[in-house]
């Protein structure tokens, strides 16, 4: 991970990233890491290291919830999704960060 992503990350935006990705359905861990870096343009990645603690972090606040089954390849797999506090969150932190961002904006665009 680039040293710009780790900053990012370590902002909290992983977490919300995570949340936004699981808003769209359960996923397992790899399919987390493949579809960040998919969905982001081959911008963004996430390294196991960086992504389970947070997973666990998330999981240990109420705001996901997981289960073991199968995989698309038939591999026992913990498969994680929203739980209804979760999308409580997603909510309030993609509402923040939509003003964050936009006020980011603002400066850049008129400072």
């Amino acid at each position: 991970m680039k040293k710009q992503q780790a900053d990012l990350f370590k902002q909290g935006t992983l977490e919300l990233l995570i949340l936004r990705l699981l808003g769209s359905g359960s996923l397992n861990g790899w399919d987390i890491m493949q579809r960040m870096q998919l969905v982001s343009g081959e911008v963004l990645t996430v390294t196991a290291g960086a992504l389970y603690p947070a997973l666990h972090r998330l999981e240990a606040r109420g705001l996901i919830s997981s289960v073991w089954r199968p995989s698309e390849n038939n591999r026992r797999a913990k498969f994680y999704g929203l739980t209804p506090r979760g999308r409580k969150q997603l909510e309030t932190q993609r509402k923040q960060w939509e003003r964050f961002s936009d006020a980011v904006a603002l400066i850049l665009r008129d400072a």
